[in-house]
């Protein structure tokens, strides 16, 4: 019955971390096929990770790539996946909506590739500067 209804009416703003958890749950199911799973991980990761494609502080576009992308990443989740799969995860993920799970493993991805694009920008300026004194 759920698939009956168009994607845009199952996507309630309300629920958009019932939904991010339901499909984190969905890309950690040994059951899940990889086209689902990989797309699952993509929306999480995007929706978790600071960096965005339009940077927020420009008017209007900033919001509009989350406004977008989120509602069809998960659409394009949900209908890769078998019926009775997403339902489980949605499940699982409504009834331990109060607790998140810890994802120590993607805080420290962030803040390794934040340090590297920093480190990378130290060094260019540094040869930046270098050659300019010489």
């Amino acid at each position: 019955m759920e698939r009956a209804k168009p994607w845009w009416r199952r996507l309630e703003p309300g629920r958009l971390p019932v939904l991010l958890l339901a499909l984190w749950k969905l890309w950690r199911h040994p059951d899940t096929p990889w086209a689902p799973k990989l797309v699952a991980v993509a929306v999480v990761a995007y929706a978790l990770s600071p960096i965005d494609l339009i940077p927020d502080f420009i008017p209007l576009l900033g919001q509009l790539d989350d406004a977008l992308l989120l509602p069809l990443g998960i659409a394009l989740a949900v209908w890769l996946t078998p019926a009775e799969l997403w339902q489980a995860r949605l499940r699982e993920a409504e009834a331990h909506a109060e607790r998140l799970p810890r994802l120590m493993a993607g805080a420290v991805a962030v803040v390794v590739v934040w340090l590297a694009l920093l480190g990378l920008l130290g060094v260019g300026l540094w040869h930046l500067f270098a050659k300019g004194s010489s």
